[in-house]
């Protein structure tokens, strides 16, 4: 009696893992088609950018949008290469490079003294207002940020950007670090103390190297941003030469059309730099992402 018993549970086991398995397979299909259908959504409008890239205007108006050119070309990117885009390149370096070394190591340095003074007030009150600088969007300050610039008079200069993109940087940027520092081991900073090591050379000796994953993860996020930002330009410049990128594109807007080819001839030299950082630090991004939040 008792062996039919366990035969029956083992028989009640066996088609219910099997009709879980049919379930999680078919789950499968659903989660895996959808996924090709967000890779079609995305590849299709990179693919029409790169294709028209390449094309004349006149090809352009001509021909199918998504058919490759007849006769390629690079006038596009002569052109943009010879309307000033080295100077909208090296505003965008000097904007991206000028926000994010601060901004990382002053979330940096910010998120170390909160987690090693947890048990103080004033510490945690700091944290708190860096939590609540993710609830606030940047449009809903541009009109303060601009009155601000005006009057310590750094309007159209590109210390106009950097200064609010570092304020709206290092909130998201101690989220991440202080997840990290938090995770790294009591004991470890005991022991420095022990040997005489002081609150500098635990940071950077010991904290520093554990959370490289983390600061290259916040890094290249906020240098996104940065480098794609397009209101702090368009709000707090006026002149061409301290345009970046993102405003560049208005180069090649007339006042009755467009120079389509042109435009995103100037999108794909924007992104080349994004997409060799990516490639760099592609490995740490996503290692700091998933260790940063499944800890």
């Amino acid at each position: 009696m008792a062996v039919a018993t366990s035969a029956h549970a083992a028989t009640r086991r066996t088609r219910g893992g099997t009709s879980y398995g049919r379930k999680l397979i078919r789950l499968n299909w659903l989660g895996g088609t959808a996924g090709w259908l967000w890779l079609v959504i995305v590849i299709v409008p990179i693919y029409w950018i790169v294709v028209t890239s390449f094309k004349d205007q006149s090809a352009f108006f001509a021909q199918n949008p998504f058919a490759l050119p007849a006769e390629p070309t690079l006038a596009n990117y002569r052109l943009v290469i010879e309307s000033d885009f080295p100077r909208y390149f090296l505003n965008s370096v000097i904007i991206t490079a000028g926000t994010i070394i601060p901004a990382v190591t002053i979330a940096f340095m910010a998120s170390y003294a909160i987690i090693r003074g947890s048990g103080s007030r004033f510490l945690a009150g700091v944290n708190g207002l860096f939590l609540m600088g993710l609830a606030i969007p940047l449009q809903a300050t541009i009109i303060p940020v601009y009155l601000l610039i005006i009057k310590m008079q750094l309007y159209d200069s590109l210390l106009a950007i950097i200064l609010p993109s570092i304020a709206f940087s290092i909130p998201l940027s101690v989220l991440v670090l202080t997840n990290f520092i938090r995770d790294v081991p009591k004991e470890l900073f005991e022991s420095m103390r022990v040997d005489g090591a002081t609150e500098w050379g635990m940071l950077r000796s010991l904290a520093l190297p554990l959370t490289r994953p983390a600061l290259v993860t916040v890094a290249i996020y906020n240098g996104l941003g940065v480098w794609n930002g397009f209101l702090l330009p368009l709000i707090l410049t006026q002149s061409p030469d301290k345009r970046p990128l993102p405003l560049a594109l208005w180069t090649f807007q007339g006042q009755y059309s467009v120079n389509v080819p042109a435009v995103l001839a100037s999108v794909v030299l924007t992104t080349l730099p994004i997409v060799i950082l990516y490639a760099i630090g592609r490995r740490q991004l996503l290692g700091g992402l998933t260790a940063g939040f499944s800890r």
